[in-house]
Formats: structure tokens, sequence, C-alpha cells
């Protein structure tokens, strides 16, 4: 196992998966779909240009997203799936000015998507100490994961992405087993606290190293708490009160955070965290993020 090699790998592929729009041709703002709602203004069709997309593939209300009503935009992340469908798999052809193009583009764009989803997460488990055993396998699927993400527009309409998501989760969750299990060792045996649910219900006992996997944890008051090394694997956190909370080391992997508070809280170690779920949160400057993560300009200062 080459440390360094890994590093390397990772960084490389994680500069790949920053979202450029300026070599986009606003696939996220034609391909998608949405509907009136608090997140959205109106309501858009897949295949369908959004109102806000000018000529250019830019957005007219781009700095006033929030104030204008389209506040899911600002939480959308496309993992660097728009310049790469964009520029690679299309060589640069635009919907408009090809529009024979047009709509297996705005098919494969959500299947690269997914695929670069999956590409950040493995790049994230390459550089965990823990998870080092793991790491040969894991470089075998990252590249078979680019590869697949790298296809022409007919085989990537062929790919079955959630059979191959079935192969990377397998990975993650050994990866998980031994990153928290490690941080469970270090940390010393503390009594279990209730989390109370938002809809008067109490919630599953709170203990560092918690196995909480999709739990329920609407509206939690979760102030202070200490989920070191915890599994929040698809938990739904919806407007959870994690002011202070410790969630350094802990798997955060699928959790809804929207409008959860996170002011104050530690997530530095926390893993496979993505920037559309920070996006999707509430947060301030005393928040502590993972160094591959941007504190949102919506957050408190």
């Amino acid at each position: 196992m080459d440390t360094a090699v890994d590093a390397a790998i990772s960084d490389r592929t994680r500069l790949d998966l920053q979202g450029d729009c300026g070599n986009c041709f606003g696939l996220c703002c034609v391909a998608l779909p949405f509907a009136a709602s608090s997140d959205f203004a109106a309501d858009k069709a897949a295949g369908k240009p959004c109102t806000n997309l000018q000529q250019d593939f830019r957005c007219g209300i781009h700095t006033r997203l929030r104030d204008s009503g389209y506040s899911g935009c600002t939480v959308y992340d496309c993992f660097g799936a728009g310049q790469k469908v964009s520029q690679v798999t299309f060589g640069g052809r635009d919907w408009r000015s090809a529009p024979d193009t047009a709509r297996q583009m705005f098919d494969v764009f959500p299947v690269v998507r997914q695929l670069h989803e999956l590409l950040w997460y493995l790049a994230e488990a390459l550089t965990l100490p823990a998870a080092g055993p793991l790491h040969a396998e894991l470089r075998r699927v990252l590249d078979e994961t680019e590869r697949l993400a790298g296809q022409s527009p007919d085989a990537l309409q062929d790919v079955d992405v959630a059979a191959h998501r079935q192969v990377v989760n397998v990975l993650l969750l050994r990866t998980s087993e031994l990153v928290r299990a490690e941080a469970k060792d270090r940390s010393s045996e503390k009594p279990p606290r209730p989390a109370k649910g938002g809809r008067g219900k109490r919630g599953p006992k709170i203990r560092p190293g918690a196995d909480l996997t999709r739990a329920d944890l609407f509206g939690a008051s979760l102030k202070g708490a200490d989920l070191q090394g915890a599994n929040l694997r698809g938990a739904c956190l919806i407007a959870a009160d994690l002011t202070g909370a410790d969630l350094r080391t802990t798997d955060l992997i699928g959790v809804d955070f929207r409008d959860a508070d996170l002011a104050g809280a530690d997530l530095t170690g926390s893993f496979f965290l993505t920037q559309p779920q920070l996006n999707a949160a509430k947060g301030d400057a005393a928040t502590k993020l993972p160094p591959s993560l941007t504190r949102p300009s919506h957050w408190a200062a």
C-alpha cells in the first residue's frame, strides 16, 4: 500500500469532481425537473430549459437565487458531471447548436452525475488511514467507475448504475466499519442520552459509536450531543438541532441535513459528507468542517 499514491489519486479525482459551470451547457438547468415548492418558485419539466437560463448557458439570477425562491438550486452539486458530459462525452457540442444531441445529452447527464458522486466517496475512502487494508480494492473500483463515466453516450445509457452502486456500497460499508472501529477504540465509554423527536416521540438513545442507520431524527434535539464514531448513514435529520454537536469520525453518507442547525458543530474527521448536504443545512462561522468542503455562503457569519 502506497499512501502517497493513494493521496495523489484522491486529490486528482476530487479536483475533477468540482463543478465548473463555465464549461457546462447549463445541463442541470435543462435536464432535471423541479416542482413549485419551498425550494423552487415554479414548475419545470425535464428537458425544458429553466426560464432563468441565458443564451450563454449562465443563470440570470445566480447571485440572488435564494431571494428569488430558488434555494433548491443553491444546494445542488453535479460533482463535475456537467462539464464532463458537455466537453468530453459530447466533445463540446452544445444542445442548442446541435439539437439532435439534446435528448441523449440530457439522458446521460444524471448517469454521469451518479457515477461521479460514487467517485467522490471512493476518493475520500482512499484518504482514510484506517481503511488501508481496503485501498487496493478501492483503487480498482475507482478505476472501474472512472471507466464507466468516460464511455460514449450510447454506452452510458446502458450502464446499470444501481448494480454498480451496490458494488461500491459494500466497499464503503467496510470502510466505515474500519474507521469507526478505530474511533471507538479511542473513545471512552459515556452514558447514552435520549434524542427527542420533533413529533413528540423519543428517539433512540445516543452514545458515541451508535448505529443510527436510517434513523428518523426529524426535528430531534441533539444540541451538544456526542456522536463521535456514530453510523448515521441515510438518517433523517431534517430541522434537527445539532448545535455544538460532536460529529467527528461519523459516517454521514446520505444524511438528510435539510434545515438542520449545525452552528458550532464539529464535523472535522466526519466522512462521506458532501457539499450538497452542507448547502442544505444551517451553520455559522464556528462550525468546523472537513478541509475538502466549503462553508456555504448563506451560513451565518
